[in-house]
């Protein structure tokens, strides 16, 4: 295990025991009257057929990218973890960039969607800030397949405010630059999101088909054997 890993480790750790910045049980209280900043953003997914989602389709596909964490641009923020975690019991660093600044901030995993009507398929989660964290709040990704039409799309929606900042100079910062970091996290989300699908699903029927090419035995033929023979001693 590297030094860094090991510091990581005891950070996340530390964040097991943390408490949320926001109370789970008014949920339904935070919102714009009260002060409380509401995002909604989303993006269509390659369609599906009609009917429940696909094995490998786009819809199977967003959740394995939600639950790996790679769907948010590198370059603007990285969830570090542990793989071996449940989703439902996770704590994450989120290493978040911004000009010469780096930061890590936690949130921890505080419920899991996944749930069918007649006409929709949906998968999400939320996760919620940590202590710490420059902001309050809750954001929520989730999967949603029509199944009547076969469209897919990717949502995001949160709730949020500005944290504790006991930094003058962050406090600046992230008055300054802290909504334009949320609204370029949100919508390079959707679009790297919208990528990784793509990406994944042109790149299946290639794994496929070489998957399925048939493996030709050695032949049984004499002659053959002998030529087969007499090229390996020449190597």
């Amino acid at each position: 295990m590297t030094e860094r890993w090991q510091q990581l480790n005891q950070r996340l750790l530390q964040l097991e025991q943390a408490n949320l910045t926001i109370d789970l049980e008014r949920r339904s209280q935070y919102t714009a009257t009260q002060g409380w900043r509401i995002d909604r953003h989303e993006a269509e997914l390659p369609p599906e057929p009609r009917g429940a989602p696909l094995e490998r389709g786009a819809f199977s596909v967003a959740q394995t990218m939600m639950r790996l964490y790679k769907f948010p641009p590198p370059d603007l923020i990285t969830g570090i973890f542990r793989p071996d975690d449940q989703l439902e019991r996770r704590v994450m660093l989120l290493e978040g960039r911004f000009l010469w600044f780096r930061f890590l901030f936690g949130v921890r995993v505080t419920a899991i969607m996944s749930t069918q009507t007649p006409t929709e398929y949906i998968w999400g989660y939320r996760y919620a800030t940590l202590e710490g964290h420059f902001e309050r709040g809750e954001i929520e990704f989730r999967v949603v397949k029509n199944a009547q039409t076969g469209a897919v799309k990717f949502c995001i929606e949160s709730f949020s405010r500005t944290g504790t900042i006991k930094n003058i100079l962050y406090r600046l910062g992230f008055w300054l630059f802290g909504r334009s970091l949320q609204l370029r996290f949100a919508k390079g989300s959707l679009r790297r999101m919208q990528r990784l699908v793509q990406e994944e699903l042109a790149n299946a029927p290639k794994l496929e088909a070489a998957q399925s090419v048939p493996v030709t035995p050695a032949p049984k033929d004499s002659k053959a054997a002998e030529k087969l023979e007499e090229l390996k001693q020449k190597v």
